[in-house]
């Protein structure tokens, strides 16, 4: 059995075909650790001419994502669940949607149902795919994009990165931006020093006490500089507390620009 599956209906598969078929996304899937199935939406039309989209009624500018062919698709891939007792978290992404964040990413990647993701185009989607066909919907920012799906790839690297063996180095995920809260800290490798820039000494050093100490201090200065909102809501220990009580004690720190 596969960790964790994603199904996705799209009128644009050869947009995953392409991401899917590389770096750690690629090794996950020939791995089984991920069960990724794409959908051309065109399959599921009935008219000769496989039609997608009409005019929207009431007037306005572009075309509107109909609702007969993300229903048969829907309804397709459902009918297959019914046979296999699958269970299926159905999400639209939509500006409307819920705000991604890594707090979601780790909720999805403990989710034990499969995933399908409607991805929408042109002007919208007929309203009522999302009043009759979805659970859920997910948007990655307030920006407009010309369709949902990278969106849907954006969702699922992240979650994908969370999934045991994904990596291969477990710690790596723990590690990184966003996991407990604030911002990753710097990274550096050979040479040590380029250009008359350094590494830092302590890098050098092999003391991993004070390696982690360090980077923990660095994670939570750049944090401060660069997303100071986001130590508003992350849960400090009592060490991180004196780590931002010394930080502030120095020079002000310099804003982003």
């Amino acid at each position: 059995m596969k960790d964790i599956g994603f199904d996705i209906i799209t009128i644009f598969p050869e947009i995953f075909h392409a991401y899917l078929g590389e770096s750690i996304l690629k090794r996950a899937l020939q791995k089984q650790l991920l069960d990724i199935k794409v959908y051309n939406l065109r399959d599921f039309t009935t008219d000769k001419h496989r039609t997608v989209d009409d005019y929207p009624y009431g007037g306005g500018p572009g075309m509107v994502m109909k609702i007969e062919p993300i229903y048969n698709a829907v309804q397709a891939i459902k009918a297959a669940d019914y046979k296999n007792g699958t269970e299926r978290l159905t999400v639209m992404l939509s500006p409307q949607g819920k705000v991604f964040n890594q707090e979601m990413a780790e909720d999805l990647s403990k989710e034990k149902r499969r995933i399908l993701f409607i991805c929408g185009r042109y002007e919208g989607i007929d309203e009522r795919v999302r009043e009759s066909l979805v659970d859920e919907e997910i948007s990655i920012g307030d920006y407009v994009m010309t369709g949902g799906e990278l969106a849907a790839l954006v969702i699922i690297d992240s979650v994908a990165r969370l999934v045991p063996g994904v990596l291969g180095d477990e710690e790596s995920a723990k590690e990184e931006s966003f996991t407990w809260g604030v911002l990753d800290y710097p990274h550096y490798t050979r040479p040590p020093e380029f250009m008359g820039m350094k590494v830092p000494e302590v890098l050098l050093s092999g003391n991993h006490r004070e390696i982690l100490q360090w980077r923990r201090r660095e994670a939570i200065k750049r944090t401060l500089q660069k997303r100071p909102d986001l130590l508003k809501s992350v849960e400090l220990n009592e060490e991180d507390k004196k780590i931002l009580e010394d930080i502030n004690r120095g020079p002000c720190p310099e804003k982003n620009t």
